[in-house]
């Protein structure tokens, strides 16, 4: 009596498969073990990201335009011995900026 392999999901690489079918039973529980540790991980820490987005709305500043994210923050730019603050934040790879005012000298 011969027993089939199981079959390995549609979706799950050709690399990965075969490095599975080329792993001994101790190796492949390891990486079974890893594989539910890591999905769990990666869960615990979208819902922590999506939990912190939630709050930066709730905590947006009532002086914040509204084409400027909830996740800027404010830096102090120098501009001909002039001190002004913008709101300064990431897209991507580029760092954006808006002007918000003058620093007050007395602060």
């Amino acid at each position: 009596m011969s027993y089939e392999p199981p079959t390995p999901p549609a979706n799950l690489p050709t690399e990965i498969v075969n490095m599975l079918n080329e792993s001994d039973p101790e190796q492949l529980r390891d990486v079974a073990t890893y594989a539910e540790a890591l999905a769990e991980h990666k869960e615990r820490e979208a819902r922590l990201e999506e939990s912190a987005d939630q709050e930066e709305v709730e905590e947006r500043p009532d002086d914040l335009p509204d084409d400027v994210p909830a996740k800027a923050t404010i830096t102090i730019k120098e501009i001909n011995d002039n001190r002004y603050y913008y709101w300064q934040w990431r897209e991507g790879d580029q760092i954006k900026s808006k002007y918000k005012s003058p620093v007050n000298p007395d602060e």
